[in-house]
């Protein structure tokens, strides 16, 4: 967990129950619904989750959507694979997306393809996931060591499969990669892995959201007052009747935790984003389920708080943890999206 001074945690007057909302907060939500709807004009036939997914991908950069660039990455998404390629499945446009923002795209393209094939020669197994695994292997690891990752994210996987043999699947792949991306020895990581999983299993029982969180919390150092705010924070969210506790919300909740800033700061931020995107057209109850439009508000502000926390490192300790969290942010952001984009489009 990243630990700063009592003198550092944010006290940002704007964050206060019932004060004005964070301005960064505000200016990417606003993008996150213009974007959306700028998208959803362009790419009528996509699923709602992708433009949603797209439009937040823009708008915790500060940036308007690149709607051309988009539909550039898409094309040639198309001509770069076959008719049958997991490319051109449920998150080919999310891809996209993804892949406009990179200052190479053709580039970043290429190398993806490239490690999608090489972390199938390793037994990973085609799916939407392994295509998002891939597009973060590519852009994370350093020329030359791309197979070293593949290895080290596989013996993650693997001690994930042997440990819970029933929960881990192709939804792990991303975490998988993104534990193989950092610098954690991965035995002991595993074995800490459990530990959390083993204390949390009694309030938040045997699912895969708790393998995800346990696999979020390594990735942010956890300790054990971590763990403690973690409860403290899904208490004052539940209070007000924010459940972040839920399966697709839960890996987020725990990246709350970890972020240096009070708990009622951090509750404070995350109603204030639901009830602006709530108020939001095409983002309502009869739009965006709870458990997305709640995803998408601890993006933006999570997003926030650890380009806030960048500013204040100073030590090479701080800084390494911090590129932990961040991994875990990405991570916890494209999974849980993910998720809800395969099973909303699985639903259809």
């Amino acid at each position: 967990m990243v630990h700063f001074g009592q003198e550092n945690i944010s006290e940002n007057p704007l964050n206060l129950r019932g004060a004005a909302m964070n301005p960064t907060d505000l200016n990417r939500l606003q993008l996150l619904v213009s974007n959306t709807h700028s998208i959803k004009k362009e790419f009528p036939w996509q699923h709602a989750s992708l433009m949603r997914l797209a439009a937040l991908l823009y708008a915790v950069e500060d940036r308007e959507a690149d709607l051309s660039s988009i539909r550039t990455c898409h094309e040639s998404i198309k001509q770069s694979t076959g008719a049958l390629s997991m490319f051109r499945g449920s998150l080919s446009f999310g891809l996209s997306a993804m892949l406009s923002l990179n200052g190479d795209p053709p580039g970043a393209l290429s190398d993806t393809l490239g490690a999608y094939e090489e972390m199938k020669a390793y037994s990973f197994k085609p799916s939407d996931y392994l295509v998002v695994a891939a597009y973060e292997l590519a852009g994370g690891a350093q020329p030359g060591r791309r197979t070293e990752i593949v290895r080290r994210a596989l013996f993650f996987y693997d001690g994930m499969k042997k440990n819970h043999p029933y929960l881990t699947s192709h939804d792990d792949y991303i975490f998988a990669v993104m534990l193989g991306l950092s610098e954690l020895e991965p035995e002991p990581a595993l074995v800490r892995m459990e530990q959390i999983y083993a204390q949390l299993k009694p309030d938040y029982h045997a699912t895969n959201s708790l393998q995800a969180l346990s696999q979020v919390l390594v990735l942010g150092d956890a300790d054990a007052a971590a763990l403690d705010r973690l409860a403290e924070l899904r208490s004052t969210l539940r209070e007000r009747k924010l459940r972040m506790d839920k399966t697709y919300t839960l890996p987020s909740l725990g990246l709350l935790a970890l972020l240096p800033t009070e708990v009622r700061l951090i509750a404070d931020a995350i109603e204030q984003a639901d009830a602006y995107l709530r108020e939001q057209k095409g983002f309502g109850g009869w739009h965006v389920q709870e458990q997305e439009r709640l995803l998408l508000s601890s993006a933006v502000v999570i997003s926030r708080s650890v380009n806030e926390a960048a500013r204040q490192l100073s030590s090479p300790t701080l800084a390494a943890v911090l590129t932990n969290l961040i991994a875990a942010q990405q991570a916890t952001m494209l999974a849980s999206l993910t998720a809800i984009t395969v099973v909303n489009s699985s639903s259809n």
